[in-house]
């Protein structure tokens, strides 16, 4: 991670997500000026190596900010189009209405029951692998139970009447900007085509609006997103540099 500072405030940041060589920048709007420098940094610290040596950064950029475009360009990166990841908003209003479930299924959030078990399951299955989810990953639900601003009062499950999670939307809330953003997001095959991923949804942006929330935000597109009331904002396209040979060209 790149962080740049001024004055003890934090101005910029480089990260990385999921693995290295996929690259991420947060950048104070009064110091786009580090944006060739955050550039040079990734190359340096946050590459990847492909199989035949090379290396490699895929810089995601905003598709609004024509500046860092430019210098990513004039620094040899190119734009690809094939991995773009949109970023989508919902206005909260106030007073935000009640969300309702069919007969039998009712809202509980992991404070009332955080039942690993269960919450692992309904991500397994949410999310289209075969057969019951494997014990190993317990631990990694727990682990990410464990991030600074999780609360486990905003995120909600969808139970089922027999008293399995048929839906659940970890919901995210960052106070100082009152935004509140939505992942993951997944319902269990049996259960599907009820509006229950929706409901749960709702549910939880209502419950970020009570605690001032104004705004909330996914990364995606997707119809079940805009269909409840999401708007495309902007979209992030991946810019990708090799390296012959582990250097520069």
């Amino acid at each position: 991670i790149g962080v740049w500072e001024d004055d003890g405030h934090i101005v910029g940041v480089v990260v990385y997500e999921m693995r290295l060589g996929e690259v991420y920048f947060q950048i104070h709007p009064d110091f786009t000026h580090l944006k060739s420098d955050m550039l040079k940094y990734a190359e340096n610290h946050l590459y990847a190596e492909l199989d035949d040596g090379r290396r490699y950064v895929r810089a995601y950029i905003n598709d609004f900010d024509i500046e860092f475009e430019s210098i990513a360009r004039l620094q040899g990166y190119k734009k690809c189009e094939d991995t773009p990841e949109p970023e989508s908003q919902f206005t909260i209003t106030d007073p935000f209405p009640a969300i309702s479930l069919p007969a039998g299924f009712q809202f509980k959030s992991l404070q009332d029951d955080n039942n690993l078990n269960k919450i692992h399951r309904v991500l397994h299955r949410g999310f289209n692998h075969p057969g019951e989810p494997p014990e190993e990953g317990i631990e990694g639900r727990r682990k990410m139970e464990s991030a600074p601003n999780f609360r486990r009062a905003l995120n909600i499950v969808v139970e089922a009447p027999e008293g399995s999670f048929a839906s659940y939307c970890g919901m995210w809330y960052e106070a100082s900007n009152k935004i509140a953003y939505v992942e993951p997001v997944a319902t269990d095959p049996d259960y599907r085509r009820m509006g229950l991923g929706t409901a749960a949804v709702l549910e939880g942006i209502r419950r970020c609006g009570e605690l001032g929330a104004t705004v909330a935000f996914v990364g995606t597109a997707r119809t079940f997103y805009t269909a409840m009331g999401f708007r495309k904002i902007f979209t992030r396209y991946p810019w990708i540099k090799h390296f012959d040979l582990g250097f520069p060209t």
